[in-house]
């Protein structure tokens, strides 16, 4: 049978993309049901083991920024765990026991490669590549096998990726906050500072600064992801909030 027969040809490439078609639909019922459920996840870059035989009082202060670009106030949430927990909120740093800072880096959907890295980067690593479309694609060349070169390709393809794209979305959206912790210390702590700025493309200035206090200093950060078929950002928001407050109080 001549398969280059112009009789052929043409049942042949709709036969395809009917295949392409319906293999497409198996694969985002797949997706769909393999991420239909919300999963969340909470991972900490580094352990915090704060002292506890010379803990005297049970107050912090908390001091929480956020660079990221979404309106939010997780603050209320932190402290409602923390006052939970026993603590006392106090409005001066001095006064408190405890000095809990923290900085939300980035909220917004992600490519979980790169929250593993910006995980293992640790604080104040980059976060850097954070964003993906999270559309479930085809491959039109492999279905294909790449026969009838690029005319059907291109209809399989775009056929596949219209029914997976507009009905099934695997989305993943992350937060990120980089969280320092102080606490007063019964004995003087050395601390020595060492920074390399960039003053244009030519010239480092390099400053060294020592200091001693009576506070120890734990610096981690804080990687939360919520993760389901086609989730949206008002829903996915809350819960990493609520993720985030809950990682914090269980460090004390």
């Amino acid at each position: 049978m001549n398969l280059h027969s112009p009789y052929l040809r043409a049942p042949f490439a709709f036969a395809m993309v009917a295949a392409a078609v319906a293999f497409s639909g198996c694969a985002a019922t797949e997706v769909a049901i393999e991420h239909k459920d919300l999963k969340v996840e909470t991972k900490m870059s580094a352990t915090v083991f704060l002292d506890v035989e010379n803990r005297t009082a049970k107050t912090i202060f908390v001091d929480l920024k956020n660079t990221s670009d979404k309106e939010m106030d997780v603050r209320p949430l932190i402290e409602s765990r923390l006052v939970s927990a026993g603590y006392s909120i106090v409005p001066n740093a001095q006064d408190a026991f405890y000095i809990l800072q923290g900085n939300i880096l980035q909220v917004g959907t992600a490519d979980p490669s790169a929250l593993q890295s910006a995980l293992g980067a640790g604080f104040g690593g980059p976060v850097a590549g954070m964003a993906i479309g999270g559309v479930i694609g085809m491959n039109s060349h492999s279905m294909m096998g790449g026969y009838n070169g690029a005319a059907i390709g291109g209809l399989v393809g775009g056929a596949g990726e219209l029914i997976a794209g507009s009905l099934v979305k695997n989305v993943t959206f992350s937060m990120i906050t980089d969280l320092q912790i102080m606490e007063r210390t019964p004995e003087a702590v050395s601390q020595t500072v060492n920074s390399n700025l960039q003053q244009g493309t030519g010239t480092q200035v390099v400053q060294t600064s020592a200091s001693t206090r009576n506070r120890r200093k734990y610096q981690t950060r804080i990687v939360s992801t919520a993760n389901q078929v086609n989730l949206k950002f008002e829903t996915a928001l809350p819960v990493l909030q609520e993720q985030l407050a809950k990682s914090i109080a269980g460090i004390f």
